[in-house]
């Protein structure tokens, strides 16, 4: 049994449905949704603002496992992968599971960056207030040195 956090986004389309749709893909493991945040894109800035949430859930998949079910997830909204940080229907990342460290290129644990994004860490705090990172820290010592105003509460919720 492991316990993963996972990062979800949108912004193209149906934003708030695509994040429906990976509740909904993860159902029977959720452990905790958060409330939906508007942020401005990160990275590649000349596209739509994205919705984001985090979503705990807690099963049998290993850190691959839960890595293709978001796949699975994103492919089944859509989702190309044409540039970088670019637009996309449905993004799942895998921030961290039980604390595993991989540096595999195709699932580098704790997700890199995710400690300098507030589009994970306020979602994330708001369902684990006593969450930490691994190799960076707790979530609210992180948060409190970053620039939130990017993020804004968004008034639907995903359940």
């Amino acid at each position: 049994m492991t316990r993963a956090v996972l990062s979800i986004g949108s912004n193209m389309g149906d934003r708030l449905g695509y994040l429906r749709q990976a509740v909904a893909g993860f159902a029977d493991d959720l452990v905790a949704v958060s409330p939906v945040y508007e942020t401005a894109p990160w990275g590649v800035t000349d596209q739509d603002d994205f919705l984001n949430a985090v979503l705990i859930v807690s099963g049998e998949p290993d850190e691959w496992g839960w890595l293709r079910r978001g796949q699975e997830l994103e492919r089944a909204a859509g989702r190309v992968r044409e540039r970088r940080w670019g637009p996309r229907t449905l993004d799942v990342d895998v921030v961290t599971v039980d604390g595993v460290r991989s540096d595999h290129p195709d699932l580098l644990l704790p997700h890199p960056g995710a400690h300098e994004r507030a589009t994970v860490l306020i979602p994330w705090l708001d369902v684990d207030p006593d969450a930490v990172l691994p190799g960076h820290g707790r979530i609210a010592d992180l948060l409190s040195t970053l620039d939130t105003t990017g993020v804004r509460p968004y008034p639907h919720s995903l359940l």
